[in-house]
């Protein structure tokens, strides 16, 4: 039994496995929490295979988590599946819809070309039958994404990477299976590493937020987060959230989505994969004092510069490839000044120490 939150450490499910809900959520039913997310139990990097499935857990108290399985299967025996486990499913997210009293869910599928996957069912935990296999929102491609509902009008909105370029922002319609209206564009870069990616978005006293990640593959990096008055912003970037990080790499890991608790009055948590635990140990003082970063930044920026003379190696795709069902989560909670964002770290934390 776990009695507090420790980022960074191996996490074992009720049943004494790993917890496998990478690029996760967290959905309040009830007093029960659910959190699911990519099932990587058989992504190794020595295989093809991406995911197995979108994976859930419940719990009453966010430490303890028992495995409900597998909620949205993969389908192995049909390659042109989008959940085919080597179809690189990512990130999912599912929205109670309180009209149709039904969850959808959408999902990252990053083939040639991207689109999302759009699923309903009448319980968080499935059966889930899919809408829409190929989704390209306003003729868009789909990169990292996030998805939000307004709890006083219900209208929900998607806030989605065009891979390598900027983060957009489109209202979802009445029943939440696709986009309607037309886009706003945010955060426009030329390219990695500097593009943003990886957007969480949160709200609290009516000011919209958006944390997002730079594009270093599974190289963790400085996040940034940016505030605005309205869904669609403009928004106004803060700067990294992440207190002390002298690594420039968050703490290690990339925020996936922020859970408000809806028992506290100001608990917000930044959810977050490290998917490289290894990295620290590995590099040691030039992890912590962030000249690994900066020989990644680097890097990243010799592979997308259509003028640099850089060659990409097989040794350079394997470090593209990682052992993902090793990889681990950082919980942290938010903390606000005003307006400003900040995270600290903490080698354990509770729930309970919180309003």
């Amino acid at each position: 039994m776990y009695d507090a939150i420790r980022p960074g450490r191996i996490w074992l499910d009720t049943e004494g496995n790993r917890i496998q809900a990478h690029g996760g959520s967290i959905l309040a039913v009830g007093d029960t929490f659910y959190w699911y997310g990519e099932n990587k139990e058989r992504t190794t990097g020595e295989n093809e295979i991406w995911h197995w499935g979108v994976r859930c857990y419940s719990s009453k108290d966010l430490y303890n988590w028992k495995s409900e399985g597998i909620i949205i299967p993969p389908e192995p025996d049909d390659p042109s599946s989008p959940l085919h486990p080597s179809a690189m499913m990512d990130r999912p997210h599912i929205l109670y819809h309180e009209r149709t009293k039904t969850y959808v869910a959408w999902l990252k599928i990053m083939g040639e070309p991207s689109a999302f996957a759009v699923l309903r069912a009448e319980h968080i935990l499935g059966p889930y039958e899919m809408v829409n296999p190929r989704l390209n929102p306003c003729g868009l491609q789909v990169g990292d994404f996030d998805l939000k509902a307004d709890p006083e009008t219900g209208r929900a909105y998607l806030f989605s990477e065009s891979p390598h370029t900027f983060i957009y922002s489109v209202e979802l319609n009445e029943d939440y299976t696709d986009v309607k209206g037309e886009y706003t564009k945010h955060f426009v870069h030329e390219g990695p590493p500097d593009s943003r990616e990886a957007p969480a978005h949160f709200m609290r006293n009516d000011v919209h937020y958006l944390i997002t990640s730079g594009t270093t593959g599974y190289y963790p990096n400085p996040s940034e987060v940016a505030a605005a008055a309205d869904w669609h912003g403009p928004y106004a970037v803060q700067g990294s959230p992440h207190a002390g990080d002298t690594s420039m790499t968050s703490f290690g890991s990339q925020i996936t989505s922020v859970f408000k608790h809806p028992a506290k009055r100001d608990l917000y948590i930044a959810l977050a994969d490290r998917w490289k635990p290894e990295l620290a140990a590995q590099e040691g003082e030039a992890f912590a004092t962030g000249a690994f970063y900066k020989k990644i930044h680097e890097k990243f920026q010799k592979i997308f510069d259509p003028d640099s003379d850089f060659v990409f190696t097989e040794e350079d795709a394997r470090e593209m490839r990682i052992n993902s069902s090793v990889s681990d989560y950082v919980w942290l909670p938010l903390r606000f000044e005003e307006e400003r964002v900040w995270i600290d770290w903490k080698e354990e934390w509770r729930v309970e120490d919180y309003a």
